[in-house]
């Protein structure tokens, strides 16, 4: 069996942390770079269930999207939540180790996990890596549609293809609009709206929309800046979680080209925070007249 450490720098290799966003906190939280590694699980988030389910699973290394401490602390007490979870790794010899924004921007990475899972052709991403003579690593992605569809049917799509949510997906467009091209951003992607203008596609997938970004781009828009786009909103979880199963598959070709015969696992545990939707009725189709007395 493999050294956590050798396991590390695997996955360093695929996902190099001085890639990463000089805010983001990457690689190994919690590990000893001496202990064997024999089983990997992969999930998006290093919160208490998944750390319980890598117990129940007898992983010795979890692997997560999302940092467990992107700020920083003076504590990891068991009285807090995030302190339990360290006392947990600890106490069942699991190690922690985190690819955040350096998993975006590689190759393929997180938005390249989304458009495999939407179906989509990937022409190449939405903000490339000045760094990358290939031009193949970004944030984001560009992706194309074998055969157009109404906004409509692919909104559709993305709502059985990506993991189910309570959210589901919110579209903002012309649910006739032909879709032929589209922008992928797995997460949060409200801060990329001038580079999808520039890309010049019909719709763009992300993450955690807000009201006034979202609003005030498609305002821009409908004031002739720019053709009708469309916006689909999903679930943030929702769009990160295709590269647990994408970085796996990574992690599992690595294990047979070096002979570790690693047990590599997939999450399949929610960990979207959202648990209820409640539609709200349709307004009248036009205001009641007000009753004076």
């Amino acid at each position: 069996m493999p050294r956590l450490s050798e396991v590390i720098a695997a996955l360093d290799h695929l996902w190099p942390a001085e890639r990463a966003e000089s805010w983001d906190a990457v690689g190994t939280v919690v590990g000893d770079p001496d202990q064997e590694v024999s089983r990997v699980l992969f999930a998006v988030d290093p919160v208490q269930d998944i750390v319980d389910e890598a117990v129940r699973l007898d992983a010795d290394l979890l692997v997560t999207h999302h940092p467990l401490y992107l700020r920083g602390t003076t504590t990891v007490a068991a009285s807090h939540f995030k302190g339990r979870v360290v006392h947990t790794l600890i106490k069942h010899d699991i190690a922690l180790h985190v690819a955040h924004t350096n998993a975006d921007t590689a190759d393929p990475g997180v938005s390249d996990a989304l458009a495999g899972a939407l179906d989509l052709r990937v022409v190449g991403p939405l903000v490339p890596d000045p760094a990358d003579p290939g031009g193949r690593r970004g944030l984001g992605r560009i992706c194309a549609l074998d055969h157009p569809l109404p906004l409509r049917a692919f909104a559709a799509r993305a709502a059985e293809r990506l993991p189910a949510t309570t959210q589901g997906i919110r579209v903002a467009g012309d649910p006739d609009a032909l879709i032929r091209t589209v922008a992928v951003s797995g997460g949060s992607g409200d801060s990329l709206f001038d580079q999808v203008r520039a890309a010049g596609v019909d719709a763009f997938l992300t993450a955690d929309l807000r009201h006034h970004p979202a609003s005030e781009f498609l305002a821009a828009l409908a004031d002739g800046s720019g053709a009708p786009l469309a916006l689909l909103d999903a679930a943030h979880w929702a769009t990160e979680w295709p590269w647990c199963e994408l970085a796996a598959a990574q992690l599992d070709q690595l294990s047979d080209r070096h002979g570790w015969d690693l047990r590599v696992h997939v999450s399949r545990t929610v960990t979207d925070p959202w648990t209820a939707h409640v539609a709200a009725t349709p307004p009248p189709a036009s205001p009641p007249t007000p009753r004076h007395t």
